[in-house]
């Protein structure tokens, strides 16, 4: 791949996924400002934080969207999966229901995001092993029928939560770089709400370097 124009950087639009109280909210605020709330309510509609990272020397900006998981705000998230290249699907790992609802909540995904978006399975409590309700092996077994990266976090103890989302960032890095950024054709389809090109200054902030 020819290298991209200097000074450019990337915005990805991410999506966080799953049933009410799986702990999508704990999740993004510890990977955004590594914070915990224990008492964290339901979120009401979306809200959404930007993180920065740097890939071979390049600014990404990550832009993760929590999505409420109630029934009565799904026609009013639906619109927010437009421009996603990436989401993570989450469950409670004590809480069967929500491993089950995984298939229906990527049905949904499939019907408002391309395919190459990038996607993880994530089974998140990691940390109430002792109510443990669904199992390791279940979790990597779904995954790999879906085609699915997966991992295990506790947004508790912070486990696993920034692998997690800079695994699905440097997929979607990938991805981007696989279809070779220095085309005409491809920069318009990056500009087309999928993924956004930003020229500009770097900035010096970053969560992790390559």
């Amino acid at each position: 791949m020819e290298e991209a124009v200097g000074g450019e950087e990337f915005l990805f639009k991410i999506v966080v996924i799953g049933d009410s109280a799986v702990g999508k909210s704990n999740l993004l605020s510890r990977f955004a400002r590594d914070e915990f709330d224990l008492h964290s309510k339901a979120t009401i509609g979306v809200e959404f934080q930007t993180q920065v990272m740097e890939i071979d020397g390049k600014e990404i900006k990550a832009q993760v969207w929590d999505t409420a998981g109630q029934e009565r705000f799904r026609a009013v998230t639906s619109a927010y999966y437009r421009g996603a290249v990436g989401a993570l699907i989450v469950y409670d790992i004590s809480r069967r229901t929500t491993f089950e609802s995984v298939k229906r909540w990527l049905d949904e995904l499939n019907t408002h995001c391309d395919t190459t978006t990038a996607r993880m399975l994530v089974g998140n409590k990691s940390d109430l092993e002792n109510i443990r309700d669904v199992s390791v092996d279940e979790g990597k077994q779904l995954a790999e029928e879906e085609g699915l990266f997966f991992i295990e976090t506790s947004a508790l103890d912070s486990t696993n939560v920034k692998e997690a989302f800079q695994i699905v960032i440097l997929e979607i890095y990938n991805n981007v770089r696989r279809k070779v950024l220095n085309s005409d054709s491809y920069k318009g389809e990056l500009s087309s709400n999928r993924v956004t090109l930003i020229n500009g200054s770097k900035s010096s902030s970053s969560c992790c370097s390559r």
